[in-house]
């Protein structure tokens, strides 16, 4: 009996070191499918270098961008300037990797934060242009786009009432005033009774389980969770990865091949991706996955990659300055979306927010800022044919006020510049190939597709 025993340990030893021998083969085989959808994909930009931008005329803006960094102490920062829709400047300063003393360049990867937004609502109008989604659409109910039985479980009949539009200048009725539904990972997984990281479609369920904080198209507060929303409700108009239907729709047309949603962790950057530095006294947390590990919140600790739509993006400055002009109304650069969507974008009704962008100001120039730990960005359209971005790798004690410092910075040092260079630093491009990273360590419910259903979507007129 006792032989026998050992025998049948021994065996059930075994079995399990069979089962976690073939669960990594499996695992390995999704990463390398993974990877596999992720090939070499085209940088246009690594020919636009600092050296481009070192004129004597810039000598002036060049001592100013360097003097605001050490003031507030960034590790590394990006800029990019336009005029009448040539790129007449673009320049990194600073490290975009402190520890292998790489200096940043233009065509480095920043995350982008809420500027994602932006992007999100300019797909979002595409979608109507093509005459597949209306503004009006309402979002939950047995009728309504997001009708999935996971969705449908909602406490507050209001949210039947939540349109497209409602979602885009965030009047669906969400606030911060619990906390922001992005970041609640954990508190979401205990609620749930599920493990982390928590998926979107988690986040929104839990979001729907509770009352609505304010009647629907009553006034506008600037909450995460609506663009999340809005990218369930992107894959489930298309029957594609939201990701995808972005660099299809609004990307690719305009030549853009270096934007993508951003991974968690540090090691998973992209090439050319700068690494995220937080303040001196900045606290870790657990990692977004729930593991016991304690991370920064740049490298790990937030859930960047689910945050997706609501602020996940990351792209070169150059690149966001060929979005910004491709969207901003002005002819002197073609414009991805119609005049009348444009229009829409910054259209201004008393109370609300505009379409994806932060501000329209009394002079009719556009601001989008993002802020994250390790990350601020500001994104600006004038009126006067300038347009400028500036992004840092660095978060800062006055966290999202940074980019309004950084807006008085950069219209002073332009005001000061009376003879522009004729040169466009989008012409000509040189087309090199770089790769994305091995994606086998990620955990497949990141890189997985998320289901969608088209088959009881409602006929859109």
């Amino acid at each position: 009996m006792k032989l026998y025993r050992i025998v049948k340990a021994l065996f059930t030893l075994a079995s399990i070191l069979i089962l976690l021998t073939v669960e990594c083969i499996v695992s390995e085989r999704e990463g390398a499918t993974a990877n596999s959808e992720h090939e070499a994909v085209v940088n246009d930009n690594l020919s636009i270098t600092n050296n481009l931008s070192e004129a004597n005329i810039f000598s002036d803006l060049n001592k100013s961008i360097n003097r605001f960094i050490g003031k507030w102490d960034i590790k590394g920062a990006a800029i990019a300037i336009a005029k009448e829709g040539k790129l007449v400047y673009a320049k990194g300063f600073g490290y975009a990797d402190i520890e292998h003393n790489q200096e940043v360049q233009p065509y480095n990867l920043f995350r982008v934060a809420s500027v994602s937004k932006l992007i999100t609502a300019s797909a979002i109008m595409k979608l109507v242009e093509d005459g597949r989604l209306s503004l009006s659409d309402t979002v939950f109910g047995a009728n309504a786009i997001l009708n999935q039985p996971a969705f449908l479980g909602y406490v507050d009949p209001r949210v039947e009432k939540i349109t497209v539009k409602n979602l885009l200048n965030h009047s669906a009725g969400w606030t911060t005033r619990y906390g922001d539904h992005m970041f609640m990972g954990e508190e979401i997984a205990r609620a749930l009774n599920k493990p982390m990281p928590v998926s979107l479609e988690d986040i929104i369920g839990f979001a729907l389980s509770k009352r609505l904080h304010f009647e629907p198209s009553n006034h506008s507060s600037y909450c995460n969770i609506g663009y999340g929303i809005l990218q369930l409700v992107v894959e489930r108009i298309t029957g594609t990865k939201y990701e995808d239907y972005v660099k299809d729709a609004i990307f690719t047309p305009i030549g853009i091949t270096d934007a993508f949603l951003a991974f968690n962790l540090d090691e998973m950057r992209y090439a050319h991706e700068v690494k995220y530095y937080e303040v001196h006294d900045a606290a870790p947390i657990k990692s977004y996955n729930g593991a016991d590990t304690l991370l920064p919140k740049s490298r790990g600790g937030n859930d960047i990659r689910t945050l997706g739509a609501a602020g996940g993006w990351v792209i070169s400055p150059v690149s966001l300055m060929r979005f910004l002009l491709s969207i901003d109304g002005d002819q002197s650069y073609p414009d991805i979306l119609s005049h009348e969507s444009v229009a829409e974008l910054v259209r201004q009704e008393k109370g609300f927010h505009p379409l994806g962008w932060r501000w329209i100001t009394r002079d009719g120039n556009y601001l989008r800022t993002g802020s994250l730990p390790g990350t601020s960005a500001l994104a600006v359209v004038r009126q006067d044919g300038f347009s400028y971005v500036f992004l840092t790798n660095t978060s800062s004690w006055v966290g999202p006020r940074l980019p309004y410092e950084v807006e008085r910075v950069i219209s002073r040092s332009i005001s000061k510049i009376d003879t522009w260079p004729n040169t466009d630093l989008f012409k000509p491009i040189a087309r090199r190939t770089y790769h994305e990273p091995m994606l086998t360590r990620i955990n497949p419910i990141l890189v997985g597709k998320i289901p969608v259903r088209t088959d009881k979507i409602k006929p859109l007129l």
